[in-house]
């Protein structure tokens, strides 16, 4: 008999484009993860409602994700890859869930007060009690692992200690979730214009996106930002620089990194020729990504299918988990 895999849980918001950093950063660890765990992938449409309470996008900004993981890699075969709106028990143990939670604890959130701070005019109580959704999100499935960025551990603690107090009222019915990182160090990719790192919703020009065309591609990285070169052998690399070696170890041969790296350390580099070798190297890379998805997403018929057949599977968890849940706090009455 084998051994009972452990279960993960990830949610994705169907909100912007995904770009180079959600795919190092984290749909390529979903992709490895789904040969060694069984796994809940989630696409988040109903949290996306605190912020975004306009539906008119919605349906396709669900479609989009949903490709745009399957392209990365993501096999709807293997994982539930799901609507969060298509699990009806999530709502119920949310409900449950919100009696366990205390109006002090969700109003001193960071995310919480960042979201009242940028948008006063919509401080909703699902934008409240959103950590309690989410742990309710995980907590159906029963998950020991979330995939989770330095954001959302303050998220999963509460999760931990909503699950506990939970067992502690009523009986043991959920395991404490825990952060799951493959490579331990959460890779950070940076932008192109040296500042921060890729984002969804700032600075598009900045940022490398699994939609972009070749043309955009190359535009966008040859506008990184670079100086008129180093003045003296093996200097330290400067951290823009130092940006721009690091966007190509991503997607360029060694051998082709190692040229540069010497022309660098001989200060005889030129950047123009770096950034057409990298710009093309992104191409390649995206390129075959980009017509996936789009080939994707003039599939209706195949974006239902999957639709269909993760609301099963995870349906198929979240009942299990919620006759367990009413045993426990007595609401079976016949």
């Amino acid at each position: 008999m084998s051994e009972k895999k452990q279960i993960v849980m990830s949610g994705i918001r169907p909100t912007g484009y995904l770009h180079l950093g959600n795919y190092f950063g984290a749909i390529r660890n979903y992709v490895k993860m789904q040969d060694d765990f069984t796994c809940y992938f989630m696409v988040a449409d109903l949290h996306s409602l605190t912020t975004h309470p306009d539906t008119k996008e919605l349906k396709s900004n669900v479609h989009r994700v949903l490709a745009e993981n399957i392209a990365c890699g993501l096999d709807p075969d293997k994982v539930a890859f799901y609507c969060q709106s298509h699990v009806h028990e999530t709502a119920e143990l949310y409900l449950y869930l919100n009696m366990l939670a205390y109006k002090g604890e969700l109003e001193k959130t960071a995310t919480f007060k960042d979201k009242v701070r940028f948008n006063p005019e919509n401080v909703n109580a699902g934008l409240l009690t959103y950590p309690v959704l989410q742990a309710a999100d995980i907590l159906i499935h029963r998950a020991t692992y979330v995939p989770v960025g330095k954001d959302q551990e303050q998220h999963l603690e509460m999760s931990r200690n909503y699950a506990n107090r939970f067992n502690h009222r009523y009986a043991e019915v959920f395991p404490e979730p825990h952060a799951f990182n493959y490579n331990q160090e959460l890779i950070r990719i940076p932008s192109l214009d040296g500042t921060g790192k890729m984002s969804k919703s700032e600075n598009h020009m900045a940022t490398l996106y699994l939609a972009d065309e070749d043309e955009q591609i190359r535009k966008k990285v040859m506008k990184a930002k670079t100086d008129s070169g180093p003045v003296e052998q093996n200097a330290p690399k400067p951290d823009y620089i130092e940006n721009v070696f690091s966007l190509m170890k991503l997607v360029s041969a060694p051998d082709v990194i190692l040229k540069f790296d010497e022309d660098y350390n001989k200060c005889t580099i030129r950047y123009g020729d770096m950034k057409k070798q990298l710009a093309e190297d992104m191409v390649q890379f995206i390129a075959p990504i980009r017509e996936k998805i789009n080939g994707i997403l003039h599939n209706p018929v195949y974006l239902k299918d999957v639709m269909e057949k993760g609301a099963a599977k995870a349906n198929e968890s979240a009942n299990a988990t919620m006759k367990e849940v009413r045993a426990a706090m007595g609401l079976n009455y016949y």
